[in-house]
């Protein structure tokens, strides 16, 4: 059984809002993996949640938490509001940096749908010095706009191969990328990736891309070599 410096909910203050999350650290952690959710989910998601159990068996630590209070939720336009959840998961990030569980650690974003846009959103704010590594899953990178270009963390796309409009639009945003980045298709796995061992995979992809990017003493080069 793993044994956890910190396995619990927290309050998180931000402007205007206070926010609820679940934050695991386990000993000896090779880094922290915060979750942006896409519109219409929350914390509670059971695929972002499958996710972050798989990252903690690895040794990882987990920060799973709503972008949003329950009266933000309520109005439809602050689910697809980019700009908003950027700023949200940016803030969370400053608040991880202090907190005494987690200051320590290199930090990595996974999105999921929409909230692939404003983990590459924040990442292209806050640069490779803070957030080390990126990963997509069934997102919508392409929603990051101009900001694609900023983004200097390594980032992973995963994406279904049945889930064929969501595979051209991060085979665009991977071209507008200047980072080092990678497109990972999971063979016959539609956007939530509910055929058997589709996500099992998608979040064995995610995992080593956050050992590679994430453990100390690791250091990369910030773009890929040109042909």
């Amino acid at each position: 059984m793993a044994n956890y410096l910190f396995n619990d909910s927290v309050r998180i203050e931000v402007q205007h809002a206070q926010l609820t999350g679940d934050l695991v650290v386990p000993e000896g952690a090779k880094g922290l993996v915060v979750f942006s959710h896409g519109s219409g989910s929350s914390r509670l998601s059971s695929r972002n949640r499958f996710v972050a159990e798989h990252l903690q068996r690895s040794g990882f630590a987990t920060l799973l938490f709503d972008l949003l209070t329950q009266e933000e939720d309520q109005l439809r336009e602050n689910r697809f509001d980019i700009q908003l959840l950027t700023n949200r998961l940016v803030d969370v990030v400053n608040w991880l940096q202090h907190n005494q569980h987690t200051r320590e650690l290199r930090i990595g974003l996974f999105g999921a749908s929409t909230g692939a846009a404003s983990a590459l959103s924040a990442a292209a704010a806050m640069s490779g010095d803070i957030i080390y590594a990126v990963v997509s899953r069934g997102g919508r990178p392409d929603l990051a706009g101009p900001l694609l270009h900023d983004v200097q963390s390594p980032t992973l796309l995963i994406v279904g191969g049945l889930d064929e409009e969501v595979l051209d639009l991060n085979r665009q945003a991977q071209d507008q990328m200047q980072c080092i980045k990678d497109l990972e298709i999971v063979p016959d796995a539609t956007h939530l990736f509910e055929e058997p061992g589709a996500l099992e995979m998608a979040a064995q992809l995610a995992t080593d891309w956050f050992r590679k990017y994430l453990e100390a003493g690791k250091q990369h080069p910030l773009h890929q070599d040109r042909p």
